[in-house]
């Protein structure tokens, strides 16, 4: 459905994005995730044809963005980071409004807009004044400008910054009851939102695509697996032995401050290997007295901490 072929932006001297490559299947959401300046937005407003690249080309449905941008801007719908709204106006007026704007026949006007209204779940505002709507609301008003003309695609540029976290829920869900019917691609730095709401990520570092898949991949990418353990009793001796475990890789043993002869254990495994049975058999065989042992699996916080601060990246899919 998206199909993005290495897409440059040039501000002057000043590269924007360099080379971003990705694609996005029919019916999916994908997170286009970054800290504030990475690209994400540069990378949006040419995806919904408000600015043109530099160099590159982005594919929508069959048509090239830069080509056949009134083809692409009819198969979109954008939802900008500050929403595009009158606040003067009433919602349905607003909503009518751009129905107008974005050539929907009189005849399937109304229906549109109901329907848009319905899926946004703002029937009971649809006659309150923009202007007087909560943030929470106004986000759900611009995202039914964004769907109101039944677009097949939806590009959502920080769609759930500065709610709170009871609106965000709301605004999460409905994402969620749009792909249904609907592909969407939602740019954010807020981690949480790509693990509760998309099927893949992708990730900008400094203008460029670092990493991209869908998240159980890029935590297969990390290294860090392994378990962490609270033992107490006699550890020498213990690193010599754990060792013979062919999974470990490497081994910390630290004691606890303020509480005698209790030690923290850290193991780092070479792979994805299940090893718990044999490290807490083993311990057990040594006399060692086990309080704590729990599996230890990267998180997209650590995937993304790891992927924006290594200098070499080789992990894009």
């Amino acid at each position: 459905m998206i199909t993005v072929e290495k897409l440059s932006k040039n501000y002057g001297s000043t590269q924007a994005i360099k080379d971003i490559s990705f694609s996005v299947e029919k019916g999916s959401i994908l997170g286009l995730l970054g800290a504030n300046g990475a690209g994400k937005t540069t990378t949006m407003r040419i995806l919904s044809g408000y600015i043109p690249a530099t160099t590159g080309k982005a594919i929508i449905d069959g048509f090239e963005v830069h080509e056949n941008p009134l083809a692409v801007r009819e198969r979109i719908g954008y939802l900008p980071e500050n929403p595009p709204l009158y606040p003067e106006m009433t919602v349905t007026e607003y909503l009518d409004f751009v129905g107008k704007i974005k050539n929907i026949p009189r005849c399937d006007r109304t229906s549109s807009l109901k329907k848009a209204i319905e899926l946004c779940q703002i029937e009971d505002r649809a006659n309150s004044i923009i202007g007087k709507l909560s943030k929470g609301y106004r986000q759900r008003v611009g995202i039914a400008q964004a769907i109101i003309h039944d677009p097949p695609v939806i590009i959502l540029d920080e769609p759930t910054v500065g709610l709170d976290p009871r609106q965000i829920i709301e605004v999460r869900n409905l994402i969620k009851s749009l792909a249904k019917e609907k592909t969407i691609i939602l740019s954010t730095h807020i981690l949480p939102e790509v693990t509760m709401t998309c099927d893949t990520v992708t990730i900008i570092n400094q203008g460029m695509v670092i990493a991209t898949g869908k998240t159980e991949e890029l935590l297969q990418q990390l290294n860090n697996k392994g378990y962490h353990l609270e033992v107490e009793g006699e550890v020498n001796g213990l690193t010599s032995k754990l060792k013979k475990i062919e999974a470990i890789d490497k081994i910390i043993i630290e004691p606890i401050t303020g509480i005698d002869n209790r030690f923290i254990i850290k193991l780092s495994l070479k792979n994805d290997s299940e090893v718990g049975k044999e490290i807490a058999s083993m311990l057990v065989h040594e006399g060692v007295g086990i309080y704590e042992m729990r599996r230890l699996k990267a998180s997209l916080e650590e995937v993304f901490l790891q992927l924006t601060t290594q200098e070499n990246i080789s992990v894009n899919n």
